[in-house]
């Protein structure tokens, strides 16, 4: 789902608040999720589940696979989901 997809079925299904009122509320909630991810916090939403960072370690031995050249890739984070239980049944039903 994209985000302007994600707005409008907010819209629809609160006709009462204006376009950018939910546009506010999308952007803020994303915005709070990206700050407390930078500030190595996780972040959990009951019902939807856990987002957190997972530190990937730096490898000297990373090949570029269009020329085979070694490349060095230096330590980074990656996102990491674990859906909640409730979510999974409501999928896998």
């Amino acid at each position: 789902m994209s985000r302007p997809r994600l707005i409008k079925d907010l819209k629809n299904k609160h006709p009462e608040l204006s376009q950018l009122d939910l546009e506010d509320v999308v952007k803020i909630f994303t915005e709070s999720i990206i700050t407390a991810l930078k500030s190595g916090k996780k972040v959990h939403i009951k019902g939807l589940g856990r987002f957190y960072l997972r530190r990937l370690k730096e490898n000297f031995n990373a090949r570029n696979p269009a020329t085979s050249e070694l490349i060095y890739v230096g330590e980074r984070n990656k996102l990491r989901f674990k859906p909640s239980i409730k979510l999974n049944k409501m999928i896998n039903e």
